[in-house]
């Protein structure tokens, strides 16, 4: 009696489920370990929450690897991953190949109040033929990084317009040069890759160009982005402020060591750096600070938008579940602990006024101005082969192999090109 009373109970053990279940979604996400070691235990709280069981696809770090791993499976229309993160400049290519599930409807239903994410953000990325088909999760963009210590000490004021800024760095840096032969007074991306078109952009619109026209067609032989791009490479050339390994060698952690290692004025560069300067061991603790890049007399404060976006897969079989994991993501709360513990910059406005947010990163302040300035790349499928005739082009002018005017003309007749090689 006592071996058929187990025998049931094992066989009822079996049957009914006790068996650990399969993943209900399928979340993919990269980035470094300890970001992705940081989304594990979130899950973990969405599961207890919400009882719905998910599976985190570990991506590569590689940027270029994630996006690839995410074409793969939906390009061949498999119902997997049901959600994942997307770079800036990739949700308009996925939206086009019609990957992307409208959010629309789910936002309305659930009355989710997508005002408290910013409108500037959302409108120029996650907006496509008038559909929400995408979230920003993760919000990043160019910032002016100084030395307030030297600042001071000159007697200079943060810059506002590049007129001023121009002045101040040719006299800072030939100062300091008396004691450091290797100081320079502005570091930059000017390599030939992505970083060098978010550093055009940010060049251009503050002087009030544009990549596009107001009929949204690609114009990048403007004469505003012809000045723009003169001044760009006048900093290296004429002006001499920038090093001259700028278009060859200066990236985003090659800029930020030089400028960390005491031998620049300003930097350009994203909000990561701020922790890494201001980190024990820094030669530059203490003494940084971070403004809104420079402006033209006509011209605004610009950022390059960059950052990360949510996306629900058109072809997943459990859209419900897949927003409720989105609804999770972007809440007060969990928006509150990526900053906190992986220093994101919030989607989300309100958090940016969150008393401990504040306290504990007292430069979010200048973040949510940036953000609210923040200039997208254009929103186009076709991004990418623009951006490749960019780098190239805008790299020739600045190495001063091509003058400013025919280096733009020639990019816009090749992006003219490519253009119409896609449409047919």
């Amino acid at each position: 009696m006592r071996r058929l009373f187990l025998s049931v109970v094992i066989s009822f053990g079996i049957f009914s489920g006790c068996t650990k279940k399969e993943p209900l979604l399928t979340f993919a996400v990269g980035g470094a370990p300890n970001e992705v070691d940081y989304w594990e235990e979130l899950i973990r709280e969405f599961e207890n929450r919400t009882h719905i069981s998910v599976k985190l696809l570990r991506q590569p770090t590689d940027t270029d690897l994630r996006r690839q791993s995410l074409v793969t499976p939906l390009n061949a229309k498999e119902k997997d991953p049901d959600l994942f993160l997307m770079d800036v400049a990739w949700v308009a290519q996925f939206a086009a190949s019609g990957w992307l599930f409208s959010l629309d409807s789910r936002i309305k239903k659930t009355s989710f109040d997508i005002t408290q994410l910013f409108s500037s953000v959302v409108n120029q990325v996650d907006v496509y033929k008038g559909e929400v088909i995408s979230l920003p999760v993760y919000i990043d963009c160019g910032l002016l990084y100084f030395r307030k210590d030297l600042l001071i000490k000159y007697g200079c004021p943060v810059p506002e317009i590049w007129s001023d800024f121009l002045e101040c760095a040719k006299e800072i840096q030939g100062e300091e040069r008396k004691n450091n032969p290797n100081f320079y007074g502005f570091v930059w991306q000017g390599a030939q890759y992505e970083g060098l078109v978010c550093n055009f952009i940010e060049f251009i619109a503050s002087n009030g160009g544009d990549i596009t026209d107001k009929s949204g067609s690609i114009t990048v032989n403007s004469e505003e982005n012809i000045q723009a791009l003169q001044f760009m490479r006048d900093l290296i050339h004429k002006y001499k402020i920038s090093p001259p390994n700028t278009f060859t060698e200066m990236r985003e952690e090659e800029v930020r060591t030089f400028f960390e290692s005491g031998n620049a004025l300003f930097e350009r560069n994203w909000p990561y750096a701020w922790k890494l300067h201001d980190s024990q061991g820094s030669p530059v603790r203490g003494k940084v600070g971070i403004t809104l890049l420079p402006k033209f007399d006509n011209g605004r404060h610009a950022a390059s938008l960059g950052g990360w976006h949510i996306g629900i897969s058109r072809y997943s079989d459990k859209k419900d579940e897949a927003w409720e994991l989105v609804k999770f993501i972007l809440s007060y709360k969990t928006q509150k602990k990526l900053c906190l513990n992986l220093a994101w910059n919030p989607a989300r406005v309100d958090v940016y006024d969150d008393t401990e947010v504040k306290e504990r990163m007292p430069h979010m302040n200048v973040l949510k101005k940036a953000f609210e300035n923040a200039v997208a790349r254009p929103n186009f499928p076709y991004y990418t082969q623009i951006s490749e005739v960019l780098q190239r082009y805008v790299n020739t002018a600045i190495s001063g192999k091509i003058n400013s005017g025919e280096a733009l003309e020639q990019a816009q007749q090749e992006i003219f090109k490519n253009v119409k090689r896609y449409h047919e």
